[in-house]
């Protein structure tokens, strides 16, 4: 477990910091809304989370959405973190050609949704996780982060109902 811990906050301050560099770079983003999440998504994707990246379109990955877009220089950075990115791609973050874009888009492989909006996420990812058990039968597991404000969204606890099922 001490192991785990290491790593998890190893990972989380490597996070917080290519976060912080790529919306320097950019002079523009949401750099707080991308480390108060950096613990979070570092304890996902070392414990947690089963993704192949280069095999995006595997049946078994987890599904990841994050539903603060906002938020997506810690996508960005957890992406570069796991290879699947480069370091010189990440510091593209918002400029004219990049895949990088301000929310996370379906231009990159690993993302099932563009989460512009928010109070959308959860109902996206209760959709995957229904799909997984019902349609495609299969033992993925759907994650889903959200921001705190918009958990006050009505479709937020509409989605906690249909996920309950």
């Amino acid at each position: 477990m001490g192991h785990d811990i290491r790593l998890w906050r190893d990972l989380a301050r490597q996070l917080r910091a290519d976060s912080i560099r790529c919306t320097t770079a950019a002079a523009s983003g949401h750099p707080s809304s991308s480390l108060s999440a950096a613990d979070l998504l570092a304890v996902l994707l070392v414990s947690h989370m089963r993704y192949d990246f280069a095999r995006p379109a595997h049946p078994n990955n987890d599904h990841f959405i994050l539903s603060k877009g906002h938020a997506a220089p810690l996508l960005y950075a957890a992406y570069k973190a796991t290879g699947a990115i480069s370091d010189r791609e990440l510091l593209s973050l918002r400029q004219r050609g990049s895949r990088l874009e301000g929310h996370p888009t379906t231009r990159l492989p690993w993302v099932d949704a563009a989460t512009g909006s928010l109070g959308q996420g959860l109902a996206i990812g209760a959709g995957i996780a229904l799909a997984a058990k019902r349609l495609d039968r299969l033992d993925y597991r759907t994650w889903v982060l959200l921001g705190d404000s918009e958990t006050a969204e009505g479709s937020v606890w509409e989605a906690v109902a249909l996920a309950a099922h």
